[in-house]
């Protein structure tokens, strides 16, 4: 069951930051997101955008995807176990 809050952004806020609710709210969630307190899913849920277009905008603030050495990995021995390395 998704549930949602109201955050109250004083107008000054706005103006001075020169951003619309929408640009505040994915800035929120990027941060969150760097911070490690929200995971790549939830952050690009919360900005309503796609897998692909979301790593776009984590490439273009030079944001990298948690991806340690363990996935990494985890994603060697599958290549190898399907034949492609």
């Amino acid at each position: 069951m998704a549930s949602t809050i109201a955050l109250e952004i004083p107008r000054d806020v706005l103006h001075t930051t020169r951003m619309r609710p929408e640009e505040l709210k994915c800035e929120l969630a990027l941060s969150l997101f760097q911070q490690g307190k929200l995971s790549f899913g939830k952050a690009r849920e919360m900005v309503g955008m796609t897998v692909w277009a979301f790593q776009q905008l984590l490439g273009s603030r030079g944001i990298p995807v948690h991806y340690d050495l363990t996935d990494y990995e985890d994603d060697l021995a599958t290549l190898q176990e399907l034949g492609r390395l």
